[in-house]
């Protein structure tokens, strides 16, 4: 539950909002479900409604009109388009803070800082994790790069969709540390679904096999949180799709090349998630992973809805 206090902060601003797609609009709906108006902009017009937001002719026009203007778009391509784009530069003005929420270059970011930052305003950086179950709750975890103070301006209207802020320093750390996470997380997430395949063809239970990995050094937020779900046929549809993942690893491999890092472990997830995406799998979620490895693997589903229906008969017939 929203703390009365910090939307009524909130209020005080006027709220801007530019992307409201899986992750935008569920952020937009925390806002706007605290009595906060936003004013939204989105390719799609019923992304704006469903937010709860009112419409925008254009980025610039958000920009032109607000004290806090958030944007969660896909990627660095996406959020220079619409930064250098027609009249958004232009509406800059002094005093107000750009969050962007993509997850971004970090180069990227710095640039677009500086030119926010030539006409007064401020530009934050501020990658978001716990997917889209987190933000329709409002506890996502932010990582903020940039300004302290700025952040501090800003902080009520993020404390609606967020539990946790971190400031992780100057502009492009928050965008540095939300690839270092994601990349952990494809890492997990890719091999958490090659063990969960290899069990299943082992004729394990599955639902032992995690409660060990669960209890032992094999533990992850994959194991945790997803896997016990997939395994019944949920796949936590809504979150980051195996093409946005993909593209996070490439853009963690270039941060590390950039810092003279080595990258060993970077091989095994985008080996998986570019299957994913060649089987057929790019727009959906990024736990579907674990079937494009059971495709190449025998046609393996740790989920079987006939086993499941027969036992629930089997049960009742008991």
């Amino acid at each position: 539950m929203t703390d009365t206090g910090t939307a009524q902060q909130a209020a005080t601003q006027k709220v801007g909002f530019i992307g409201l797609g899986n992750m935008g609009g569920r952020m937009a709906r925390c806002i706007t479900a605290a009595d906060v108006a936003v004013l939204g902009f989105d390719t799609r017009a019923e992304s704006i409604a469903d937010a709860g937001a009112d419409a925008a002719g254009s980025a610039a026009d958000v920009v032109a009109a607000s004290d806090v203007v958030l944007m969660s778009l896909p990627d660095s391509r996406v959020v220079e388009a619409i930064v250098y784009g027609a009249g958004f530069l232009d509406a800059v003005h002094a005093g107000q803070v750009i969050v962007d929420l993509s997850t971004s270059s970090p180069d990227s970011t710095r640039a677009i800082a500086a030119e926010v930052a030539a006409r007064g305003a401020v530009y934050l950086d501020a990658g978001i994790s716990g997917g889209a179950a987190a933000a329709e709750k409002g506890a996502l975890t932010l990582m903020v790069g940039g300004e302290a103070d700025a952040l501090e301006t800003v902080r009520p209207v993020l404390d609606l969709f967020s539990s946790t802020v971190f400031h992780c320093g100057g502009s492009g750390a928050g965008h540095t540390v939300k690839l270092l996470n994601n990349f952990l997380n494809a890492v997990t997430l890719s091999a958490t679904a090659e063990v969960m395949v290899a069990a299943k063809k082992a004729d394990l239970d599955l639902e032992t096999v995690l409660g060990v990995i669960n209890a032992s050094s094999g533990v992850s937020f994959a194991s945790l949180n997803r896997f016990p779900k997939i395994i019944h046929g949920d796949y936590l549809k809504g979150g980051l799709t195996n093409t946005l993942m993909l593209k996070d690893v490439t853009l963690y491999t270039q941060l590390v090349a950039s810092l003279g890092v080595t990258s060993l472990n970077s091989a095994g997830p985008i080996a998986s998630f570019g299957l994913a995406r060649a089987l057929g799998y790019a727009d959906e979620i990024s736990n579907t992973v674990v079937d494009a490895i059971g495709d190449v693997s025998g046609g393996v589903r740790l989920h079987d809805p006939a086993a499941e229906t027969n036992d629930d008969q089997t049960g009742a017939a008991s």
